[in-house]
């Protein structure tokens, strides 16, 4: 199984992140993604800017750990993750989360495991600037109920 972790404030292009996926193998049949893009607003306020803070090294290691974790679960032969870092406006892509698989259900799950896993393990603070001021975003209780499921479920 291939797997690509970038944390990086450059952007990124989806088309030629999938491109990457399906040319490493020719058994893919199947891949999922997720771009999640910064919405103007959250908590009932307008959204001017969000900056997103990490710890090097060690988010790249926790996120390499959730994709061994996904592969542990699923048979998927490769697996991206690009996180953006630094200063963000409205509608800026956030992550990508791009999974190969022979079949469609373990590319979808394993994607969607890899991105719930990333909302709440992955170490990464947000700030967001609204028209009152700057306040740090914790992680939301349909994150850790969306965590929940995996726990429980049965791949």
């Amino acid at each position: 199984m291939h797997s690509l972790v970038r944390v990086s404030a450059d952007d990124f292009d989806v088309g030629a992140e999938c491109d990457a996926l399906r040319a490493l193998s020719r058994r893919s049949g199947a891949i999922a993604q997720f771009v999640g893009v910064m919405r103007d607003s959250n908590q009932g306020d307008d959204v001017l800017t969000m900056e997103l803070e990490h710890y090097p090294g060690m988010t790249e290691r926790r996120i390499s750990e959730i994709i061994e974790r996904a592969a542990a679960r699923w048979p998927i032969l490769a697996a991206t993750v690009i996180h953006r870092v630094g200063l963000l406006h409205p509608q800026d892509q956030i992550v990508f989360v791009g999974v190969s698989a022979g079949h469609r259900h373990d590319a979808f799950q394993a994607c969607e495991f890899i991105m719930d896993f990333l909302k709440t393990e992955a170490p990464f603070w947000k700030k967001e600037r609204t028209p009152s001021g700057e306040r740090w975003v914790d992680a939301r209780d349909t994150d850790q109920q969306a965590l929940a499921r995996w726990q429980t479920e049965k791949a």
